[in-house]
This record gives C-alpha cells, sequence and structure tokens, in this order.
C-alpha cells in the first residue's frame, strides 16, 4: 500500500499517432522537523550549586565506615552519587546518602548530583573525602656508621617511615630527649596512597649529649574533620655514646673533680688514684680541693643495674705557660 495513493489517469487531449497527454495529480507531502534533544554533560558546580553535603569533608580511618548525606536545596528531578565503589544511589527525594561499611579504595572521589526541573539544570558536588592511614614502622638509624660517636664530629641520623598516607599530611619531629630539635613536612608532595618516605637529622654531638637519646616521631595532622589529638607513631629511642677527651684541671685552680651521675636506683661512687685519697671522700659524687697532687683520678658510678666511669686528670702548671 502505497503512502500516498494514485487517483486514476484521465486523458486530457490527443496528441496525434498513439500520444495522449494525461493530466496527473502531484501531492506535496508536509515534512515536519523532528528535534533531536541531547541532554549536556556540563554541570554547574561550587558556588551556585543548589546541593549540600553533610558534612563536606570526612576524615576515615583505611578500613573504616564512612556515611555522607547529599540534599537538594529547590526542586530535583534525580538526585544521587557517582562512585566506583558501594552502590550508588539514585533518587527523585531532595537527599540522598553514600554510604561504605570499610573503605580501602585510596582513589575514590565520590560525587554527588542533580538534574533539577529549572536552570541551572545540572549540578555537582565533589566529596572532600581523606582516606588516611598510620604508618606500619618508623625506624632510625645512624647512616654509614655504627659504635660510639666522637665529640665535635658531624653524622646522619636517618629516620624511615613505612606505608603512610596520605603523605602530605605528614610531619616528621626530630627529639633530643624531650626537647624538638627539627621538623620535617611533606606538604609538597600529592600521593593519596601509602607510600615510604625519610628524613635527615644531621649532628654535632658534644660530651654534654654523651648518651642523650634521640627519635623520630611521624605524626598525622587531618585538620579539625581528623582524630584529635592527630595519630603519631614514634621510633625507638636511639642512644648517642659520645667519645671526648678527657677533663684536664689545673693545680691551683681550686679544683673540683665532679663524677655526678643519675640512676635508679641511685648509684654509688668510688675513686681510684695513684695518689692517696682521703677516706672521707672516696664515696662522695664530687672531689673539692686545691691540694691535689697531679695524676690521673677515676671515678666509678654503679648501682645494680651497670657500672661506669669517668677520668679526670689534674696537670701541674707550668710557669709562664697557659693551659693546652
Amino acid at each position: 500500500m502505497s503512502l500516498f495513493p494514485s487517483p486514476p489517469l484521465h486523458p486530457l487531449s490527443q496528441l496525434g499517432g498513439n500520444r495522449v497527454l494525461f493530466h496527473v495529480p502531484c501531492r506535496v507531502a508536509k515534512v515536519v522537523q523532528v528535534g533531536i534533544f541531547f541532554l549536556s554533560t556540563a554541570r554547574l558546580s561550587g558556588e551556585g550549586c543548589s546541593l549540600i553535603l553533610k558534612p563536606s569533608r570526612v576524615v576515615v580511618g583505611f578500613g573504616e565506615s564512612v556515611s555522607v548525606s547529599c540534599e537538594a536545596t529547590r526542586p530535583v528531578r534525580v538526585l544521587g552519587w557517582e562512585s566506583a565503589i558501594g552502590t550508588p544511589h539514585t533518587q527523585e527525594d531532595q537527599s540522598v546518602q553514600w554510604k561504605v561499611d570499610s573503605l580501602i579504595d585510596w582513589i575514590e572521589e565520590p560525587i554527588c548530583y542533580g538534574v533539577f526541573f529549572k536552570a541551572p539544570r545540572q549540578c555537582e558536588e565533589k566529596l572532600n573525602l581523606v582516606l588516611y592511614k598510620s604508618p606500619d614502622s618508623v625506624s632510625i638509624r645512624l647512616v654509614n656508621h655504627t659504635g660510639p660517636m666522637m665529640e665535635g664530629k658531624e653524622y646522619q641520623l636517618l629516620c624511615e617511615v613505612q606505608n603512610v598516607a596520605p603523605v602530605q599530611y605528614l610531619t616528621l619531629r626530630w627529639y633530643r630527649g624531650q626537647t624538638e630539635v627539627y621538623k620535617h613536612s611533606f606538604s609538597d608532595l600529592t600521593s593519596s596512597s601509602p607510600v615510604q618516605v625519610s628524613s635527615t637529622l644531621v649532628i654535632t654531638p658534644t660530651k654534654a649529649e654523651n648518651e642523650a637519646e634521640y627519635k623520630c616521631v611521624a605524626e598525622l595532622e587531618l585538620g579539625p574533620e581528623g582524630p584529635q589529638p592527630p595519630p603519631t607513631v614514634s621510633s625507638e629511642p636511639l642512644t648517642a655514646y659520645v667519645l671526648f677527651c678527657h677533663s684536664f684541671f689545673f693545680l691551683g685552680d681550686g679544683i673540683t673533680l665532679n663524677c655526678t651521675a643519675a640512676g635508679n636506683p641511685a648509684p654509688a661512687y668510688s675513686w681510684q688514684s695513684s695518689h692517696p685519697i682521703e677516706e672521707r671522700v672516696k664515696e662522695e659524687a664530687v672531689i673539692t680541693s686545691s691540694s691535689l697532687l697531679p695524676g690521673t683520678y677515676t671515678c666509678a658510678a654503679s648501682n645494680t643495674l651497670e657500672k661506669k666511669s669517668k677520668q679526670f686528670i689534674v696537670k701541674a702548671k707550668t710557669k709562664g705557660k697557659g693551659e693546652v
């Protein structure tokens, strides 16, 4: 069946011979333009977007649960989440929730989107999501050196941190005893997944720092939405044993030989010398005298845990010469 059925033909005139002129009716079809509409993928975001995330920034520990609500502030046709994990929710209500029971995806970037009845018809908000993990370990060691250190010589201490994320929120704090001596941040790095990082501290020990303890503390400063106080992992302390020259004293200076040591239990003291020492001071921590003879004096401080010695050398002044 033809779309436009033809009516019968009627001859109009005879042209001669076998030729006949016919009238052929012509019908003109009305062409209707069909419009094809495409939904634009461009979406408004940021200021002017009619979506509110509650909370707008989330800090989550690796493997922990997370839940965020997305709310539309005007009538919405479709409201939903785009997410690589979990079940994406899409609905016509004024709010929709994104929820994960155990978040372990380091590249997750959930986006809430809305399609509205009136312009602007499309809008989106990306969740500021921080997934963090405390270091597996933090360790400290001397670089290219073992054993005691020499007074006045330069050494490097290396702190190594294993599997921490995100590294841009990490701060390494160096301590000597209870005093912070250096702080190293990694804000210029941008990796979201766990990485290994290190920090170096250069020291020049003195005899006053003999047996000082150094340690490195890794701290994740995740902002007010993160755990308070910030999660930290500390290295085991490294004790710096410093070798230094003997203590020299010169006769006539009002000599004080100080062997005081800290310990628990409290240490007991004993003195030895090639010269006689008065009985009353043999067990004292400090000997003060201007009449000590030139020579070597050795003090031992001991308790039930250990025994340590310290040596003093008393010299006679050479007339016209100063101390060496």
